[in-house]
């Protein structure tokens, strides 16, 4: 893996390579790292992965426009990763006239729909007119094919040269403190090399799992300094995630102040930072 700068504005093509650029890398209440949202790019192929209320915010930063994006993926319904997609639904409805893509299951798609987006998306009136809208006038659906015998629910689709499986996670509260009783939430393991855990509590057989199936180049996990019952805390990372595997494995969604947290000295790669790109 390399880093490299960012110029000008966000380049959503490139030679080849498998990129990933972070809009963002801070916890849900973050006042200075933005949103822990991140764009996937390989030769042609691109991905928005998780839509914040910052998120259009944090595009206008890097002098470029939420509405270039044309494939979409959410990982779960908090605001940080799902409050910029009405925006980005109106504008595209009203500014492109196209819909972007939306990778998701029927499962998905209806809770999303049901439970957030249509609040400020299912009317639309103009000229006097009253019409009922639906997920399905703002974005293309593109279902991903369930994948078999996997430990528990996960999901491929291949998006133009990129492979994305799509695995359940557990977040949020759960008594069983297992994925089943967990609010619904998923991580993406990117070309089987690159594995994003999306926001998760910690969770050492997902890890196990995923770490002994493929042979990853890089981890993007999860990560709260300090106690938190709904993400990986860094104190429990540190015990559970394998010492071979720290070296490859960067840090994300934290709060604000964890830049002072030395990472490095417990064996990890570091903190993901904002505005530049992994490459791969």
């Amino acid at each position: 893996m390399k880093c490299r700068d960012f110029k000008d504005t966000i380049q959503l093509t490139n030679d080849g390579q498998l990129s990933l650029f972070f809009l963002g890398t801070g916890s849900a209440f973050t006042k200075k790292n933005f949103q822990n949202n991140l764009i996937v790019i390989k030769g042609d192929t691109h991905i928005l992965i998780d839509c914040g209320t910052l998120c259009p915010f944090s595009f206008s930063t890097f002098n470029s426009k939420i509405t270039d994006i044309q494939n979409i993926l959410i990982t779960h319904s908090h605001a940080d990763h799902i409050g910029g997609l009405e925006e980005v639904a109106l504008m595209n409805m009203y500014i492109t006239q196209r819909r972007p893509k939306m990778i998701l299951t029927d499962e998905y798609k209806k809770i999303l729909w049901d439970h957030s987006l249509s609040g400020g998306l299912s009317i639309r009136g103009e000229d006097g007119m009253r019409q009922k809208m639906t997920f399905d006038d703002y974005f293309e659906q593109i279902k991903p094919v369930k994948v078999k015998k996997a430990p528990r629910p996960c999901f491929e689709i291949k998006l133009g040269n990129l492979d994305l499986k799509i695995f359940r996670t557990k977040h949020l509260f759960s008594a069983m403190n297992n994925w089943k009783n967990s609010y619904y939430s998923v991580g993406v393991l990117i070309d089987e090399r690159v594995l994003f855990t999306g926001d998760s509590k910690n969770d050492p057989e997902l890890i196990q799992w995923l770490s002994t199936s493929y042979k990853l180049d890089a981890i993007f996990h999860d990560c709260q300094f300090g106690y938190n019952a709904v993400h990986a805390g860094y104190t429990e990372i540190i015990k559970t995630i394998p010492d071979e595997l720290k070296p490859k494995t960067l840090l994300c969604h934290y709060n604000d102040g964890s830049e002072k947290t030395d990472v490095q000295k417990d064996g990890f790669a570091g903190l993901v930072r904002r505005g530049i790109y992994y490459d791969f």
